[in-house]
């Protein structure tokens, strides 16, 4: 154990949840594209600019950058087989009832609002786009990161989802840059 506490800093935090994502194949724009299936058939105006723009906004989040950080590193130790069993053999073979991978993924939805939780729950169930990829690839273990993915999809496409309606309805509403977004929730 260390004796003395270091302080990671947020844009730390921020830059490694970002290089883990893209070190394993998963860019911004693949989640985008999740994103505007969900929404575009409410929302037929929507564009990929509005997409990707949700996606970096909830990836400041720190909630789930803590939930990227860990559910990748534990899917890279089980990859190169430095946990011990049964973990091992659950995390390698994605067993259907480990269910913490979902909990993981699911415990950052809860922020954004039963429509994040609904379409986690449907991502998680059709395994779309690059979730796809990630589930059914046998190059890496990715049996956290489909569901990482599936819940910041999930939470991109609440978070628009909102914020179309408030600009369908003409309400006044300050539209925040990502780097004015609450890093909580």
């Amino acid at each position: 154990m260390r004796d003395e506490k270091i302080i990671v800093t947020g844009d730390i935090i921020s830059h490694h949840a970002r290089t883990k994502l893209q070190e394993r194949g998963v860019e911004i724009d693949a989640i985008a594209e999740i994103v505007y299936a969900l929404q575009h058939p409410y929302a037929p105006n929507l564009t990929m600019a509005e997409c990707v723009e949700s996606v970096d906004a909830v990836l400041i989040k720190r909630e789930i950058q803590h939930a990227i950080l860990v559910g990748i590193e534990l899917d890279v130790l089980a990859e190169e087989g430095r946990l011990s069993e049964p973990l091992l053999s659950l995390i390698t073979g994605d067993e259907g009832l480990f269910g913490v991978d979902e909990t993981i993924a699911l415990g950052s939805v809860f922020g954004f609002g039963s429509i994040a939780v609904t379409s986690f729950g449907y991502l998680d169930k059709e395994k779309t786009g690059i979730i796809r990829e990630l589930d059914r690839s046998t190059d890496q273990v990715n049996t956290f990161l489909d569901d990482l993915v599936c819940s910041i999809a999930a939470n991109a496409s609440a978070r628009l989802a909102h914020r179309l309606r408030d600009r369908d309805e003409a309400t006044t509403v300050v539209i925040r840059k990502p780097e004015d977004e609450e890093l909580i929730g």
